[in-house]
């Protein structure tokens, strides 16, 4: 009897089974089998690690894909607001045009007035309300809006770029427009001066008396100030050829002495003057913002290779070399009895 109850309640036992596995096949497929070396204790599963910042973004995180059309509607988009903002710095410079052009002319007005030479003059009929009034003002509102300017060619490239590489978008925009301004300050203070006053004095042995076109000036005034201004530019685009892994710091520096000749070129095109101190006095300041430019392209690497630059041991010597620098300037002004004046050369007895 027990032998064929039990014969009898061992087909049922097995279709229950088998009823039991369909009902809940579909879930235990879904449990995902462990995977090697992992622990499944009381701590759960682990995380996985973040990803890495250098590696590619995916196309949800990197470049946005725009046809043909949406880059030239891009394009239209911030060429309007670019015109549209140096349009208001324009209009707000015309009306302070008057003081602009004194500001202009300053340089040429020393200059004369220490030589004992003689004036900037207008030849044609519509020289001083073009110069003046229009190209005076174009110019200021050149370096006034450039960080505006700057920001609109950035976000115009932007999009083109991956998410990493848009963080950069502040520090681009200010470092850019403050070497430009930077630049132009050089140019205007020291550089466009000295060539000046060389310039105009060159003749006075001979009693050869200076009459200049305002006109003549001004073309070379905004000749010298945009060319140094640009060329002052020079550690952004050596920073973003390391960012976009066109070059790298130890190529740059092993090839520095190209860099140095080209450099070199380059001031002797820029400066107005055929002599070799003025050359010197631009070539200079562009060899260091070369190596500048090179430092902070050493610096994403180091990012990039998640170290960090020795700044303090660093920087107690760089201090105490600017202490030196000071202290020895400072000895120099009161031994030979140097002031400080307002017009160049900024310093005399």
């Amino acid at each position: 009897m027990d032998e064929s109850k039990g014969g009898e309640e061992s087909p049922s036992l097995h279709d229950d089974q088998v009823a039991n596995k369909e009902a809940t096949g579909a879930e235990l497929t879904t449990v995902p089998a462990p995977r090697t070396g992992v622990s499944a204790g009381a701590g759960g599963s682990r995380k996985p690690p973040p990803p890495d910042d250098d590696e590619p973004d995916t196309d949800e995180d990197g470049m946005l894909r725009m046809s043909f059309l949406e880059h030239l509607e891009e394009l239209r988009s911030r060429l309007i607001k670019m015109l549209a903002g140096f349009g208001v710095i324009f209009l707000g410079c015309m009306l302070a045009a008057h003081p602009l052009w004194e500001i202009v002319q300053a340089p040429a007005a020393d200059a004369l007035r220490e030589l004992h030479q003689g004036k900037l003059v207008a030849i044609g009929v519509m020289e001083q309300f073009s110069i003046i009034y229009v190209w005076t003002p174009v110019v200021a509102a050149i370096f006034l809006g450039s960080p505006w300017i700057i920001y609109q060619i950035w976000a115009f490239i932007a999009p083109g770029l991956y998410k990493r590489e848009r963080r950069w978008a502040v520090p681009f925009v200010l470092v850019t427009a403050a070497l430009f301004i930077l630049g132009g300050v050089f140019a205007y203070f020291i550089a466009f001066r000295y060539a000046l006053k060389f310039l105009l004095g060159i003749g006075s042995f001979s009693g050869v008396e200076s009459m200049i076109s305002i006109e003549a000036y001004f073309d070379t005034f905004v000749d010298v100030m945009l060319g140094v201004s640009l060329v002052f530019e020079m550690p952004v685009v050596i920073f973003f050829l390391t960012l976009l892994r066109l070059a790298s710091p130890t190529w740059l520096l092993k090839h520095s002495r190209y860099a140095v000749l080209g450099i070199t070129i380059i001031a002797a095109i820029v400066t107005p003057t055929p002599d070799a101190f003025t050359m010197t006095l631009l070539a200079v300041p562009m060899c260091m913002l070369y190596f500048v430019g090179v430092f902070a392209g050493y610096l994403l690497v180091l990012h990039r290779e998640q170290r960090r630059f020795p700044w303090s041991k660093v920087l107690p010597w760089v201090g105490l070399a600017l202490l030196v620098l000071i202290a020895f300037g400072a000895f120099e002004a009161h031994h030979y009895h140097m002031h400080l004046i307002r017009h160049w050369p900024y310093l005399t007895k």
